[in-house]
């Protein structure tokens, strides 16, 4: 059986199709141009993978997720989620306010509740545990303005020009999915690169304890070097194609823009899986980490944080190739040298692909590697 969505529902608000009639009923009141990031956001709101949020934080919810990584009713929550708006904006509780693309086409109206600063270097440490701007998530804070609008969304313009809409399902749709499929125990794998053998076997290991799989790739703005949306879904079509049984996996791909916040954006990983009907959630090696900002098994420690999160957390260790062993193992099971482990570094097998090299069997999948280097743009630029 499904799980229980977060915060016990699942949010639902009006989504409405962009025709000129509608479109003119959504562009009442002042107008704020939001980005494409933004436009996903709310798309998430919308279709209840951010549940039980209606819209975007107020003051009170955001300084408590700062400091107890809880909503203010008590519900397990790790990063804000906030409207920045421009630094002159000015709004009266109970106006509302129309959202709009870089076209001027609606995307959505907001009911504002309040209008209040933070203190971006704050966000910062508290969410991102550094000040340093190489961090691509501290990057983004410090680019913001700061000045945020905290308020309901009242109506949602539906998400057009999706490339992607084929494989995209929201939450009430893969809830449906998985009682069809009789599924009870589902596993969540969270993942923003293309699959090489060490996460095909984090995937089947917790396979092995579970009715089925939701692979859930993002899709969206990821830094320099990471896999292209297409590669990842190519690749993870391929893989689940050849290598799974049928009816043991479902794959659809996840909207969001990557926070790199480690161990508070694992928690977050999981409460969007949750809203999807997931009871488990692989929690890997360097879970939504970048550069050496966090331990690598930072993320499996936040967990016993969250008693009540309401979705159980499989912890991963790294899987690596071990030549003595003849076959894949990981630290827990294997007692050779590192000498004698083929690790899977991604940045071995980005220059492989740059290179033109396929890769070792052994790192990832001859079908797979030979979509990616089919692939004219594989990596972000």
């Amino acid at each position: 059986m499904p799980s229980v969505p977060h915060g016990g529902r699942l949010v639902s608000i009006e989504q409405v199709e962009q025709t000129p009639e509608k479109a003119k009923d959504m562009l009442e009141g002042q107008k704020i141009t939001v980005p494409y990031e933004t436009r996903v956001t709310i798309f998430n709101i919308a279709n209840s993978v951010f549940s039980p949020l209606c819209g975007f934080m107020n003051l009170a919810d955001y300084e408590n997720v700062l400091e107890n990584m809880r909503l203010v009713d008590d519900t397990p929550w790790t990063i804000p989620l906030l409207l920045h708006v421009p630094q002159d904006f000015r709004a009266d509780p109970g106006d509302l306010i129309s959202l709009v693309d870089d076209h001027s086409q609606p995307v959505a109206t907001i009911e504002c509740e309040q209008v209040y600063d933070i203190s971006r270097k704050e966000f910062a440490m508290k969410v991102f545990g550094t000040e340093d701007e190489a961090h691509p998530g501290v990057a983004k804070i410090y680019s913001s303005t700061g000045h945020i609008l905290a308020g309901k969304l009242q109506k949602v313009a539906k998400f057009s020009n999706n490339p992607f809409e084929d494989c995209t399902l929201v939450p009430k749709e893969t809830r449906v999915l998985f009682n069809e499929k009789g599924w009870k125990d589902i596993i969540a794998f969270q993942t923003r690169n293309a699959p090489h053998i060490g996460h095909e076997y984090v995937q089947k290991t917790a396979l092995s304890f579970a009715d089925g799989l939701f692979i859930n790739p993002v899709l969206g703005k990821k830094k320099s070097g990471d896999f292209t949306d297409q590669a990842i879904v190519d690749s993870y079509r391929t893989l689940t194609k050849n290598y799974y049984p049928k009816n043991s996996v479902v794959l659809s791909v996840l909207h969001y823009e990557m926070q790199y916040a480690g161990p508070k954006e694992a928690i977050m990983h999981a409460i969007m899986r949750k809203n999807f009907g997931c009871t488990h959630i692989a929690i890997g090696r360097d879970h939504a980490g970048v550069g050496n900002y966090y331990g690598p098994y930072a993320a499996h420690d936040i967990f016993k944080e969250f008693p009540d999160l309401g979705i159980q957390a499989i912890f991963m260790r790294e899987f690596f190739y071990c030549n003595k062993c003849g076959g894949i193992a990981n630290e827990k099971i294997c007692p050779h040298a590192e000498t004698d482990r083929l690790t899977f570094s991604g940045t071995k097998l980005r220059k492989m692909f740059l290179s033109g090299q396929t890769p070792p069997k052994e790192f990832m999948r001859p079908e797979v590697s030979q979509v990616i280097l089919d692939s004219k743009n594989a990596f972000v630029e």
